[in-house]
């Protein structure tokens, strides 16, 4: 209790003491720990943000055949694979070792030598994976399933939580686990399985971790953000609409694997779509209107693009006219998906380094350019004469945010918290 006074003290009079802050209380004793190793969001989203960047860009080197990188013949599948995996092992990471103390107070946070040995291990994955042609499979999904296995047993104090409160977080990365190695047999040839099939079961588990990790997500942030605004109400995400949307995209993620030309699965699409927009509806308060709330639209954005996925795939299943369903996904993945990823960077990169979530001309800029990109790359069937364009703009448009992102926030990823707290 006087740590916590203490840590309160050094805020501003005029400052209220933000709710991320309690878990900060069991700090480790470690000595000279450098500020990018003082909590687990900052070297991930130090190297996270150029990752995306340098990515991007290697994939149109490739992609334009500039660059030679075979992939094992199999360029697309390993492409697919990168940009759900490996992107997803990182934030997954920096989501895990800041929440869960967070989430289970009295929990040792994770910082110092422990974290750089596990973000050299995930930089070292993407380097396997990246020359999977010199080093070979093995020694990628030797890496890569090594990163999940290790967030697994981080995070079991939520699974062997006696009440169960954040065990479906653990459950669904074991999913994605099993998924992972499926993957893996199967480029070994040890399971017949195609591997694009098994990739379409990832983007729907992973879309469950996402709609789970938003559920505590918005809790903490929009909540923080009515006190720092002075609205006298409570947001609460109501546990069964995320159940609901989550048992519609396990069903249509079934549904597409076991049976993908049953044209019951467009229906299902479109109850998907109507179950995951449903969630924008616990924005709307009682007493209070939040919807004018710069980061209420940014995280109300997100099942929006997912939505718009899921429909567009399940009108497109229905429509013999129609053949995008590979572009429609792009709303799920770089949209939905990719908004999530960064605007979790946002709000830690505020509230956890002491600060009060801001929005200002480079935060909107950086969500409207990732939805301006994913409409122009998902609205492809519509606009077949300029579908190169489309690839083109929508790739450079999407990594800007992640620039953007650099500018703004590596002087707080790079220096101690404002408010004084370690961490």
């Amino acid at each position: 209790m006087a740590n916590e006074l203490n840590n309160n003290q050094k805020l501003g009079n005029n400052e209220q003491p933000l709710h991320a802050t309690n878990h900060y209380l069991h700090y480790p004793d470690e000595k000279n720990i450098p500020p990018y190793l003082a909590y687990g969001f900052r070297p991930i989203f130090l190297l996270l943000a150029p990752y995306m960047v340098i990515s991007m860009i290697l994939w149109g080197l490739i992609w334009s055949g500039v660059l030679t990188i075979p992939f094992m013949n199999d360029t697309l599948t390993w492409h697919i694979y990168e940009m759900l995996f490996g992107v997803l092992t990182a934030g997954v990471m920096a989501f895990l070792t800041t929440g869960i103390p967070e989430l289970f107070p009295g929990m040792v946070p994770f910082v110092g030598r422990r974290l750089k040995m596990i973000v050299i291990l995930w930089i070292l994955s993407r380097i396997s994976f990246w020359t999977i042609d010199i080093t070979g499979i093995f020694l990628t999904a030797i890496l890569n399933i090594g990163m999940l296995v290790w967030l697994l047993w981080f995070a079991k104090e939520a699974v062997l939580d006696p009440l169960q409160r954040h065990a479906s977080l653990g459950y669904s990365l074991l999913l994605i686990l099993v998924i992972e190695v499926w993957f893996f047999a199967s480029k070994l040839g040890y399971a017949s399985t195609d591997g694009l099939v098994i990739l379409t079961l990832a983007v729907g588990a992973i879309v469950i971790l996402i709609l789970l990790a938003l559920r505590r997500v918005n809790m903490e942030a929009v909540n923080e953000l009515m006190e720092d605004k002075g609205i006298d109400d409570i947001y609460i995400s109501r546990p069964p609409l995320t159940n609901l949307a989550i048992f519609c995209v396990a069903i249509f993620t079934s549904v597409e694997f076991l049976y993908p030309q049953n044209s019951a699965l467009g229906w299902i699409g479109l109850a998907t779509a109507a179950s995951i927009l449903a969630l924008t509806s616990d924005y709307i308060l009682k007493d209070k209107f939040i919807l004018n709330q710069g980061y209420v639209i940014y995280l109300g954005l997100i099942p929006i693009l997912l939505s718009l996925g899921y429909g567009l795939i399940g009108w497109d299943i229905l429509n013999n006219d129609i053949y995008g369903i590979n572009h429609f996904r792009h709303f799920i993945t770089s949209g939905g998906i990719g908004l999530s990823y960064l605007i979790v960077m946002m709000i830690i990169g505020f509230v956890h380094t002491g600060r009060h979530l801001t929005v200002n001309i480079y935060t909107n800029m950086m969500v409207f350019l990732i939805v301006l990109a994913t409409c122009m790359r998902s609205l492809i069937p519509f606009l077949e004469e300029f579908t190169y364009e489309l690839y083109l703009y929508s790739s450079i448009l999407w990594v800007i945010p992640f620039i953007l992102y650099m500018k703004v926030f590596y002087s707080f990823l790079l220096n101690p918290r404002a408010d004084g707290i370690k961490g």
